[in-house]
């Protein structure tokens, strides 16, 4: 039955986001340095695993990184006139309808979803979604920003070195591969639950804007995914993930990067809130028909 299937699917997901969000109104922890181990170990480990490992072929994810650039770059161009039309600042409107949770949201789905053989395509439009971020990004935010140092994080060195890997066909023995994997698996329980902890900071008083960034953002992500589809003939498996990747909700760190710029950083923590509630919508109605 599909409807079982789904609740099988979603469950643990929200489950996991909803045990962080009750913790973080109990004891309101300070996730920061959970948070920045993630990003400096947790996920990077999880990112070389998977491109480093022996079955991963960069090849066969050529046209899915096409899809994952076309779903990026034309949700802004959608949402760009919407953004005039109501009166909305381009900047604080539009990077959130562009920059998805392809992390927090992303990663733990696919695995739900469709099983461990999907993980390597959710790398992918990961990489492709965090590094349009942390380039595009920031020039939307700051033309005069030197986004070079890109380079040094540590998801972007993991990636690159995962990449060299599966080029040069090296293979990590099993004394160093298995750590670096359970590294790895502690990245998508704590980006599902450091979700939750961050949605006790829901702020409503720009509710409206939060309200119309929740439908436009998996709208006009999915718009572009369903268009570009018959152009890319992807495998059932990628074509599935491309189009839940178009209905992510923004990420959490479009907030984030709009408090540094200061860029109206309350209304866009209202459309990353409230997108993020919406996708309990949005998310089974989109598995119910993406699933075979």
């Amino acid at each position: 039955m599909l409807a079982l299937r789904i609740l099988e699917i979603v469950f643990p997901l929200f489950a996991i986001v909803g045990a962080g969000y009750l913790y973080g109104r109990l004891k309101r922890p300070d996730m920061t340095f959970a948070n920045q181990l993630n990003m400096d170990v947790f996920v990077p480990a999880l990112l070389f695993g998977v491109l480093a490992g022996k079955d991963f072929d960069p090849g066969a994810y050529g046209p899915l990184a096409l899809g994952g650039f076309a779903v990026v770059l034309g949700s802004g161009l959608l949402a760009l006139p919407v953004a005039r039309l109501l009166g909305y600042a381009p900047r604080t409107f539009v990077p959130p309808m562009m920059f998805s949770n392809s992390g927090n949201m992303g990663l733990p789905l696919a695995v739900f979803a469709f099983g461990e053989q999907a993980l390597p395509a959710a790398v992918v439009l990961f990489i492709i979604e965090n590094g349009l971020h942390f380039t595009l990004g920031t020039w939307i935010m700051d033309h005069r920003a030197h986004w070079l140092a890109v380079l040094r994080m540590p998801i972007v060195v993991a990636t690159l070195a995962g990449i060299a890997f599966s080029l040069t066909g090296l293979t990590l023995p099993p004394v160093l591969a298995v750590p670096i994997d359970m590294l790895g698996q502690v990245c998508i329980p704590l980006l599902l639950f450091a979700l939750g902890v961050r949605l006790i900071d829901v702020d409503l008083t720009h509710w409206r804007t939060g309200l119309v960034g929740a439908v436009v953002c998996p709208a006009t992500g999915l718009a572009v995914a369903l268009a570009v589809r018959p152009l890319l003939h992807l495998p059932p498996l990628q074509e599935a993930q491309l189009l839940l990747f178009g209905a992510l909700p923004p990420a959490v760190l479009n907030y984030i990067v709009a408090e540094r710029y200061r860029q109206e950083p309350a209304k866009v923590a209202s459309i990353v809130m409230l997108g993020n509630l919406g996708a309990f919508v949005t998310i089974p109605a989109v598995l119910a028909f993406v699933l075979p």
